[in-house]
């Protein structure tokens, strides 16, 4: 016998997608992840300060390589194509400032967000003996990801107004939208965290496959080029990309001084929601 279904019957995947879509799951979401990062701040301080000690301990210059493998990469992109490729712009209205400034503007945002998603897709299983021998909460450990690279990024994003200080003698007036474009970062970068890290439990190839994908992508990202010099066939694939709305955000306060990108600013705070 041929069972009827009720117009009223939920479609399967019907509830998963309503709560995608859903503005206020979304809102509650982000306020539960505060209240957590809120209650377990003290053991976030501790595991962060742990982690970075621990993880340069016995080298001569101790903690100094978390910022210097960053720096030494925003070096070497700024020598290959400011330097050899001899690009230049800058000086007009559309580009306001030189071709060393573009590139540090996207490469703060980046090299500080890319170490997040390689080392959070193995903060659960690479602890796997702290989760089992003790009352402990596995979502601690990609906000200690998290924090940990909040390092990097303030040294890098003070490289870009030092440089731009020294340079211009003045900084833009949209540094003060910086504060703004941190919390948009670190809650997209808190939110790949964790989902890369539950997936990670159970596909353990994630890892290889987000450590390829967060090395090439600075070459994909609006990064080291202008989004006008790529062939019209591949720009699809930059502006489809929601992380190139997070860089347009820091270019914008960084490079340009005026909010260029009015719809990148709301894509990156749907894409951090």
């Amino acid at each position: 016998m041929t069972q009827s279904v009720s117009a009223a019957s939920p479609v399967p995947g019907t509830r998963a997608l309503r709560s995608f879509v859903s503005v206020p799951a979304h809102v509650q979401a982000l306020r539960e992840a505060l209240a957590f990062i809120v209650i377990n701040r003290r053991l976030l301080y501790a595991m962060t300060r742990r982690e970075i000690t621990s993880r340069y301990a016995g080298q001569a210059l101790g903690a100094m390589w978390a910022i210097g493998h960053p720096l030494f990469q925003m070096g070497l992109l700024v020598f290959v194509f400011g330097v050899v490729f001899q690009q230049r712009i800058g000086g007009t209205h559309e580009l306001p400032r030189d071709y060393t400034i573009y590139i540090l503007s996207g490469l703060s945002a980046w090299l500080s967000f890319s170490p997040i998603l390689s080392t959070a897709t193995t903060s659960i299983t690479g602890n796997a003996n702290l989760i089992k021998q003790f009352t402990f909460d596995a979502r601690v450990l990609p906000v200690k990801d998290v924090a940990i690279n909040a390092i990097v990024w303030l040294v890098s994003v003070s490289l870009v107004a030092f440089y731009t200080l020294v340079r211009d003698q003045s900084l833009p007036w949209t540094y003060v939208l910086l504060p703004v474009a941190g919390i948009l970062h670190a809650l997209t970068a808190l939110g790949c965290a964790w989902a890369l890290a539950a997936i990670g439990v159970f596909f353990r190839d994630i890892k290889d496959f987000v450590v390829l994908a967060a090395t090439g992508m600075v070459y994909v990202l609006p990064v080291v080029y202008l989004p006008a010099w790529v062939p019209a066939l591949f720009k699809p694939i930059i502006y489809l990309n929601p992380f190139s709305s997070l860089i347009w955000v820091y270019q914008d306060v960084l490079y340009f001084g005026r909010i260029e990108h009015p719809l990148a600013w709301i894509v990156a705070l749907m894409f951090a929601l």
